[in-house]
């Protein structure tokens, strides 16, 4: 049974001892200057502009979990696409088909609801 997992260890063995490996010389070989713009927090080569906390509006975080939500269904769609093809030699297809129906349904009156409530809107 354990000869099964040999290549497996001894891939993890090779890629763990070339990853200390190359840790430890660059903390032995590598140089050490000293510079002042090496503390400095790195903004684009601009000088930072007032405090780190500053509040913003909630409807950058509403916007940025509305990209999420539908980038990842938007995946779940491609994976059914590429998957389709198996669910027609199995005789699923019309059942997979209405299943992802109901979902893109799903997905449109979510999308109706938050333009409705303005969660989309920028002005407010």
């Amino acid at each position: 049974m354990l000869e099964n997992y040999a290549p497996l260890l001894i891939l993890l063995s090779l890629a763990l001892g070339f990853t200390v490996s190359q840790v430890v010389l660059s903390e032995v070989a590598g140089r050490r200057r000293k510079n002042v713009g090496k503390g400095e927090a790195y903004e684009c080569g601009m000088e930072p502009v007032g405090g780190a906390r500053i509040r913003l509006s909630i409807h950058f975080y509403l916007v940025a979990v509305l990209f999420i939500l539908f980038d990842v269904e938007s995946v779940f769609l491609v994976l059914w696409a590429v998957a389709a093809e198996g669910f027609k030699e199995q005789g699923l297809a019309l059942f997979v088909f209405g299943e992802i129906a109901l979902f893109v349904f799903i997905l449109g009156l979510a999308l109706a609801y938050v333009w409705r409530k303005g969660g989309l809107e920028w002005d407010r």
